[in-house]
């Protein structure tokens, strides 16, 4: 393994792992605060239960994303150092905001889980609701640093220096609102459908049970929401792709040729070596449309990048598909279970519908993943986007190998602890 292949892959197993925790904290919160909110206006005492042991698993969560989020921050330092040289100026302001709003969820999520009867009920939800905005912007003030490196902007490249920098302009990039939009959305999607799949597992066994019926209809009612409005924001974060990297999305699509009318392919397999895409189903003209809104509007093939410029294509195509492939089936599953909620059906009876909302429980955090290596993977062979390669900007520092096989170990100790811990103080206690 070389060290750009380990540093690399250290860096994408970091964020694999963090990024379920940095879901967990934006979307739980919510689900808190729903909760809070019907047990203050109904006094019914099932959803305080929710809402306590809900921020028992936030609190666990928390913790862990809080030590696995320093270990990215140090890695950008030892493991880019060349990349933080130039680019530590230009996203320094959105990761202070972040780290501003971290310590802002902290203090409010401290509040709430031991402030139940120490201040007025009020201000106990108030709390909640600061967690949940503080989790949620401290996502998008680090999705707005990586939106940068996909479509850097406010500044000037001289001499292969930034100059003339422009903060604001940096942060407020062309892809920041597209990328904080879809991965926010994201969040609340995965959380939704894992809580809502426990419980619809609970309810299959016990489908009289009160507390785990009111916990998966707010749990599906932010899912339904979410799901149906996530492919809104990926049309809007395709067309920003199609936009600012034309190479990505030839690769996501796995399209070769420059064409106007290009067809959207569902599967298939790209072969890189004789630049074609194998047993794809293709639906005419679609793919132009939605990247530009119009049916004949061309889009470039990757036959136009040079082979060193193209994104890993069987990565970056697989990776698109099994996240369109998740996101349609939770959307489903969203439309349908908002019909029942139109029609007054109850849903702990339908045992097929819990079955599939169980089967549905990871696909959210699956899709992220997914989408994260489309962002990240397609974005290759560029740290920055046409300004730094990513082969430039890694330590010289030799044996690589050896911190990434450390800290393989450690995030396998610290998932198998979350696993334990998740079981003991809170999955056992959803047992009522």
């Amino acid at each position: 393994m070389t060290d750009l292949l380990a540093a690399r892959s250290q860096m994408a197993m970091s964020l694999a792992f963090h990024i379920i925790f940095a879901c967990i904290g934006i979307g739980m919160p919510l689900l808190m605060v729903i909760s809070e909110s019907l047990w203050l206006k109904t006094q019914n005492k099932v959803y305080l239960s929710l809402a306590k042991k809900w921020a028992k698993g936030t609190a666990i969560m928390f913790a862990v994303g809080a030590v696995s989020g320093t270990v990215l921050s140090f890695e950008l330092g030892l493991l880019w150092p060349e990349f933080m040289l130039h680019a530590g100026p230009i996203i320094g302001m959105p990761f202070s905001l972040e780290g501003f709003a971290f310590f802002l969820e902290a203090i409010f999520l401290g509040i709430y889980l031991y402030g139940w009867d120490r201040v007025s009920s009020k201000m106990h939800l108030f709390s909640g609701i600061m967690v949940m905005l503080s989790g949620m912007f401290s996502g998008i003030f680090v999705v707005m640093a990586n939106a940068w490196m996909n479509s850097p902007a406010g500044f000037e490249w001289v001499n292969g220096q930034f100059v003339n920098i422009d903060p604001f302009t940096a942060m407020l990039n062309p892809s920041a609102l597209p990328y904080a939009l879809h991965m926010t959305l994201a969040a609340f999607v995965s959380v939704a459908f894992v809580v809502a799949g426990i419980h619809a597992f609970v309810l299959l066994r016990k489908p009289k049970s009160e507390f785990h019926y009111c916990a998966l209809r707010i749990a599906l009612s932010v899912a339904i929401v979410t799901s149906i409005l996530q492919p809104i924001s990926g049309d809007i974060s395709a067309k920003n792709t199609a936009k600012q990297q034309p190479a990505k999305l030839a690769a996501m699509e796995a399209q070769w040729e420059t064409e106007k009318g290009a067809p959207l392919r569902i599967g298939g397999w790209p072969d890189v070596e004789n630049e074609q895409t194998l047993y794809a189903i293709e639906i005419p003209y679609l793919l132009s449309f939605l990247s530009f809104g119009t049916f004949d509007a061309e889009v470039k093939g990757l036959k136009e990048f040079p082979k060193e410029d193209r994104p890993p294509v069987a990565v970056v195509h697989f990776a698109f598909q099994i996240m369109v492939g998740c996101g349609s089936f939770m959307m489903l599953l969203g439309m349908i279970g908002a019909y029942f909620f139109l029609r007054k059906q109850p849903i702990n009876n339908k045992v097929w519908y819990l079955r599939l909302l169980v089967f549905a429980a990871p696909m959210g955090f699956i899709a992220t993943e997914a989408g994260w290596t489309v962002t990240e993977v397609g974005r290759q062979p560029w740290i920055i986007y046409n300004i730094m390669r990513t082969s430039d900007a890694v330590t010289t520092m030799p044996n690589l190998v050896v911190p990434f096989i450390v800290f393989t170990i450690l995030y396998i100790f610290l998932f198998v602890m979350v696993l334990y811990l998740m079981r003991l103080y809170v999955l056992n206690s959803y047992e009522d």
